[in-house]
């Protein structure tokens, strides 16, 4: 074996793959309950706990609080919510059973020590109806915290990136990656595995090149290995046609809730237009979507997108505008005026600071100065993701007290088709909106599910050694067809025998934006492109077996730009089946340019068999438990 790479084996009871929101959650409820049955949890994070996932850099806003105990609003509310900005296309009872448990965590969060806003009474500073203001650059590092005093160090492998599930007799029966700072193959042996590794990112051209390579508004480092992860175990998944495209300020990829919510901002064209009004018109072709309140927001994507196109562009954010209206009460006491002014702007500042720090050194470099002058902003490229405004993820089961003898329950919440093989976060489909407080207490929820999984079938079954070889000579194949190959040429990146994985991920890239729908084509796609697609992605897929890797970094870059693939495939094969337009402004089907709410109010499900090798890909019914269409 190359770099003479050691095997490290680990048995537990429950593996925690991942290290975002999910995980901590799921790390402090498995502990809790585990101890309690003397069972040993386990973690292993891609990167370190304290600044890994979605919410690593910080967050200004915890966006999921319900408020149940406070009477603000229901679960059934929030179902309502969310179903209605996916266009009518979730899962209830997934939905409702986060919601009923997500305050706990916000309750959690502030116990450990997160900063939330309170106002002159004591209560919590709402940015909307279901948001609340924090202060939270350090809030994925108190909610790491938490979880690692829970677990114990001893119990945590960080740095380490698993790149696949271990399978016996169709159950999930631990996961294998390497160190990407040691030279050490890891295999995990596991009687449950929960699947928490985040969404996709960089499986389309981004809009931000050059000296902005790789800024994204998710995470960078989320590539696509939960996907990867459960439909390499042949899990069925959902709604992997569902992209999402946020719209963000321009180049740095600001969050604009704050703005919208708080500050109560209008987001205009060039010409001071409010798109949301002259464009209302265009609602109408989206039935009961369109009229929706609020709006949803691939919808609000699809207004501003038409203005762009009609040559009416840039997009802006009028924080001039907002700021001097929430100011404007104090215009008769200059010293008033002046203080909430300054108050004001620091706040702005501080949305950014919290969050999005690149785009507070772009506000600067670039002489904005909110109080003064608007700011651009622009849809981004697509992402997968399950736990902001998209929903691409497994299919799991539902809680048994509102899914049982529903198609949506089969024996254990959580648990993905695969025996033993839970899923939360950006792993899981169909369950939108839940942002890092529900990500959280789905992690919460999962892990008490998988440890009842494990004390009802508390056997360790374990992959033959043979499998296991063959995983670990597939992870280190990469460094040894560049070992084999790089004295062919002069330039080592330069090779007839192999692909790196930048030149591989630009291909892939250019591939997607191109031909399924990506910023440049304005999210535009029909027949004709997804057929071209599909052909090209068969020549990707056979070069994706020539990657190379120098070190330790390409063999981590290698293997992203793997799971990125099948994440790519998917969402290719699921776009092609769904013959209609559901979602404008995340992506337009010209050849099918219109809502078919009779044919298509379904979701689209998929499967890969690890035996055949075969896709197949099929309707389920969107069923409705609590009045809501």
């Amino acid at each position: 074996m190359p770099m003479n790479f050691e095997t490290v084996e680990v048995t537990t009871d429950l593996l925690i793959i991942g290290g975002g929101m999910g995980s901590c959650g799921a790390a402090v409820e498995a502990a809790y309950w585990g101890k309690k049955h003397g069972l040993k949890v386990t973690l292993v994070d891609k990167a370190s706990m304290p600044r890994s996932g979605a919410v690593g850099m910080g967050l200004s806003a915890i966006n999921l609080y319900v408020g149940l105990a406070e009477g603000n609003n229901t679960v059934q509310d929030y179902v309502r919510y969310v179903k209605t900005d996916m266009m009518g296309v979730a899962r209830d009872d997934l939905v409702a059973n986060i919601a009923r448990h997500v305050d706990s965590s916000v309750h959690m969060f502030e116990k450990w020590g997160l900063p939330l806003w309170k106002d002159e009474n004591g209560g919590y500073v709402h940015e909307g109806k279901w948001q609340l203001m924090i202060s939270g650059e350090s809030y994925k590092v108190i909610v790491a915290e938490a979880a690692k005093n829970a677990l114990g160090e001893e119990n945590i492998y960080e740095r380490v990136f698993i790149t696949e599930p271990l399978l016996k007799d169709g159950k999930c029966v631990g996961a294998v990656g390497f160190s990407v700072r040691e030279n050490k193959i890891y295999v995990f042996k596991a009687k449950a595995t929960l699947c928490a590794m985040g969404g996709t990112v960089g499986v389309f051209k981004p809009k931000s090149t050059g000296e902005g390579a790789g800024r994204s508004w998710y995470p960078p480092f989320s590539t696509g290995s939960s996907a990867y992860f459960t439909m390499k175990a042949g899990a069925e998944m959902t709604c992997q046609e569902v992209r999402f495209v946020p719209i963000r300020f321009k180049d740095a990829y600001g969050p604009v809730g704050a703005w919208f919510l708080l500050f109560k901002s209008r987001a205009t064209n060039a010409l001071g237009e409010n798109y949301m009004e002259t464009r209302a018109d265009e609602l109408k072709n989206w039935g009961k979507y369109g009229s929706a309140k609020p709006i949803p927001a691939n919808l609000r994507n699809h207004l501003g997108l038409l203005d762009i196109k009609e040559g009416k562009g840039p997009l802006y954010m009028r924080t001039e505008e907002a700021i001097a209206n929430l100011a404007k009460k104090y215009e008769d006491d200059a010293k008033a005026f002046k203080k909430k002014m300054k108050e004001l702007e620091n706040e702005a500042w501080e949305d950014f600071l919290d969050m999005t720090i690149a785009q507070a050194l772009l506000w600067a470099a670039t002489n904005v100065e909110p109080e003064v002058r608007s700011s651009e902003i622009a849809a981004t490229e697509p992402y997968f993701i399950s736990s902001h405004s998209g929903s691409s993820g497994a299919w799991v089961s539902g809680p048994e007290d509102l899914s049982a003898g529903t198609d949506y329950f089969w024996g254990y919440a959580q648990m993905t088709t695969v025996p033993a093989l839970f899923a939360a976060g950006d792993a899981t489909g169909a369950c939108p909106h839940k942002f890092s407080s529900g990500t959280h207490a789905e992690g919460r929820i999962a892990a008490k599910s998988a440890i009842k999984y494990i004390l009802e079938n508390n056997t360790l079954t374990e992959a033959d050694p043979a499998v296991i070889e063959a995983v670990k000579a597939e992870i280190v194949k990469p460094l040894e067809i560049f070992e084999a190959h790089s004295g062919f040429s002069t330039d080592p990146e330069v090779n007839p025998n192999y692909i790196m994985p930048k030149q591989f991920m630009y291909r892939l890239q250019k591939l997607m934006d191109e031909y399924v729908g990506g910023a440049n084509v304005f999210f535009n796609m029909n027949e004709a492109s997804l057929t071209r697609a599909a052909e090209l992605f068969e020549f990707l897929k056979e070069d994706s077996q020539k990657l190379a890797a120098r070190d330790l970094y390409e063999l981590l870059r290698a293997w992203e730009n793997k799971h990125r693939l099948w994440q790519a495939e998917s969402h290719l094969r699921a776009v092609t089946f769904r013959e209609e337009t559901r979602w404008p402004g995340y992506y337009f089907r010209t050849d099918k340019p219109t809502l078919d709410e009779e044919n298509w109010h379904c979701f689209v499900n998929m499967k890969w068999d690890p035996n055949t090798n075969e896709w197949s890909v099929f309707k389920k019914p969107v069923i409705d438990m609590f009045g809501v269409e």
